[in-house]
């Protein structure tokens, strides 16, 4: 991929779980709709989304995570960037807020509660990652 402008830069989402919850982060600046969503953020040159996903976790939530598995990527429909879903692992470290000037709140959320906080939906593969995690 090319990157042209500031917009086009790919992202990285990590899907968090940890005791049968999924860490959400509420953005201080909402994207359009987007206010909760992934631990997410640009994936920088020479990085790969699984490299990136873990670096956001751990800028954003510090919260040090390992990543499992891709689970795919796409356009996202609300804002038009590329993301890519990456499911991880925690192994280390204390979710809190650990950058102020990006990210308002952080709730781990039980699978019922997902839609409070992402009421447009989810990525499919990421919903059945966490329909498999959450549920079982």
């Amino acid at each position: 991929m090319s990157v042209t402008s500031e917009t086009e830069v790919a992202v990285a989402a990590a899907g968090v779980v940890q005791n049968g919850r999924v860490l959400l982060v509420r953005r201080r600046v909402a994207e359009g709709a987007l206010s909760w969503q992934f631990p997410a953020g640009k994936i920088e040159p020479e990085e790969t989304p699984e490299e990136a996903a873990a670096r956001e976790t751990q800028e954003e939530a510090g919260l040090l995570v390992t990543s499992q598995s891709v689970l795919g990527q796409r356009v996202h429909p609300m804002t038009g960037r590329e993301i890519h879903y990456v499911a991880c692992r925690p192994v280390g470290g204390e979710a809190a807020i650990a950058s102020v000037d990006e990210v308002a709140g952080l709730a781990w959320a039980a699978h019922g509660e997902i839609p409070q906080y992402v009421p447009y939906g989810l990525f499919e593969p990421m919903q059945d990652c966490l329909d498999a995690a959450l549920l079982s």
